[in-house]
């Protein structure tokens, strides 16, 4: 039996919800988290009789804004269509899109895999509305086997911008890199928030297999992947249920498959046969989207430095690992305040590692806002100085840190609070705290004295006693000879 070799190929399209304050074409608010069902509606995006839809400015210049970030070819000119299907979520029974003239053709976006940077090709950009939102009455929120349906409205008409790869990614694991950095990207310019979890931005993927060298397989439509890691596991399970199926002599069904989470498998939901016809026409309520040179430069030059540009010169100016300069550029916030705290003279390294460890960990707790940082960056700059030069310890730091933090302080006052002093402690302060430490563990003290800490481990653990007292600062040499001095004459 011959062994073949397969290739996958998948292509992604991402649609991402423009952060404007109204919908694509009426005034109603595009917040529709945690809003009570139906209540952002009005007769324009429910599409009732008579209604006039008027395009979303906005909506246009964060679409532009994006075409240009990833290198697009800018349409002048592009149309709007109505895209038409009868589903419940859908008010008008269809869609407003655009189709065969979208309002930018191409562009790139680079990924990093094993073997090196990867450049995966934009097919097109268009913008559209979404559609409402069906909720299923099931325990568990899978999509078979509920009892009823609701329909919720508020987002019905909700901007966003539908992003078409070229089938140029070859693994789960690269398709989950391209959403990575376009999830990044969107962030950096200021067009989404793009959280999958909250629906801000989805993605559905096709994927096919072939026979090496051999033209493209039958390719399959994967849905309902609100993750990056059900977006890997759903193409992980397709690319080996597709090999099955080609290695055992069958063929692949052009379909739509949804992914189940919970049973972790993919499920038939429409065949080739049930595909709609949308039936796609110009919308005759809108005229053509025209765009000029002024609002096109506008916007190219509103674009800030690209998160992987950032991400290259950190690399090369700082002389990062991938994996700090990674973290880094994740968030735009984080890097300026990275760059703002460097500038105040902050040495590179020993900022490097306080940014990965306490400002990152203090954001996640929920103590550190980039956006408004609580601790301005000339502070930061100088408790990492004094670190760096060895005036306080890396727990004192430390201890400084959170009393900044906590108590809203600047950092002389917080050194104050923390009882830290620049050059450690004195040789009073270091004595005292010794001799208290003996003193409250006299049985330790009998047991050295009695030659029974023949291994130095109990003189360890009075050490690290006076450690702790110390928050750091006393230099451990320092206090095993006091220990020693104290305990022996």
């Amino acid at each position: 039996m011959v062994s073949r070799k397969y290739v996958t190929v998948i292509g992604l399209e991402v649609h991402v919800q423009l952060k404007t304050n109204s919908k694509l074409f009426c005034p109603c608010s595009s917040d529709y988290i945690g809003a009570k069902p139906n209540s952002n509606v009005c007769p324009v995006c429910l599409g009732l009789p008579g209604t006039l839809p008027v395009l979303n400015k906005k909506a246009v210049e964060l679409a532009l804004k994006m075409s240009c970030a990833i290198g697009g070819n800018i349409q002048k000119e592009s149309r709007f269509h109505r895209k038409n299907y009868f589903y419940p979520d859908l008010p008008k029974a269809y869609q407003i899109s655009q189709y065969d003239r979208p309002i930018s053709f191409g562009g790139k976006i680079p990924i990093r895999t094993a073997d090196g940077k990867k450049f995966i090709g934009i097919t097109r950009l268009h913008l559209e509305e979404d559609a409402g939102k069906l909720v299923h009455a099931t325990s568990d929120g899978r999509l078979h086997g509920f009892s009823s349906s609701y329909v919720d409205y508020n987002r019905a008409g909700v901007p966003l911008i539908e992003i078409v790869s070229e089938p140029q990614i070859s693994t789960p694991e690269e398709a989950k890199e391209y959403v990575l950095a376009l999830r990044k990207l969107v962030r950096y310019l200021g067009v989404s928030d793009g959280d999958m979890e909250s629906g801000s931005m989805r993605v559905d993927a096709n994927i096919s297999m072939n026979e090496e060298g051999q033209p493209l397989g039958v390719k399959v439509e994967v849905k309902n992947m609100n993750s990056l890691r059900a977006l890997q596991r759903a193409l992980e399970y397709e690319q080996k249920r597709q090999m099955e199926i080609l290695s055992s002599g069958g063929v692949i069904i052009q379909e739509t498959r949804h992914w189940d989470d919970v049973r972790g498998i993919t499920v038939s939901s429409r065949s080739k046969e049930e595909a709609h016809d949308y039936r796609y026409f110009p919308d005759p309520d809108l005229p053509l989207l025209v765009v000029s040179e002024d609002l096109i430069e506008k916007m190219a030059k509103s674009i800030p430095e690209l998160p992987w540009e950032k991400k290259e010169r950190y690399l090369f100016e700082f002389s990062m690992s991938e994996e700090e300069a990674e973290i880094l550029t994740s968030q735009r916030e984080l890097a300026q305040y990275f760059e703002e705290v460097l500038a105040s003279g902050a040495p590179v390294k020993p900022l490097v590692n306080w940014m990965k460890t306490e400002v990152i960990r203090s954001n996640k707790e929920g103590k550190f806002d980039f956006n408004n940082p609580e601790i301005n960056p000339q502070a930061l700059a100088k408790l990492v100085k004094f670190l760096d030069e060895g005036k306080i310890s890396n727990t004192a730091a430390k201890d400084v840190w959170l009393v900044m933090l906590d108590n809203k302080v600047g950092l002389e006052e917080a050194m104050e609070k923390a009882g830290v002093t620049l050059g450690g402690l004195s040789a009073e302060k270091l004595e005292s705290i010794v001799s208290k430490v003996l003193d409250q563990n006299q049985d330790v003290v009998k047991e050295i004295l009695e030659g029974k800490d023949t291994k130095g481990k109990k003189i360890k653990f009075l050490m690290g006693l006076v450690m702790r007292e110390t928050r750091g600062q006393a230099k451990p040499q320092n206090v095993e000879e006091m220990l020693r001095s104290k305990l022996h004459g």
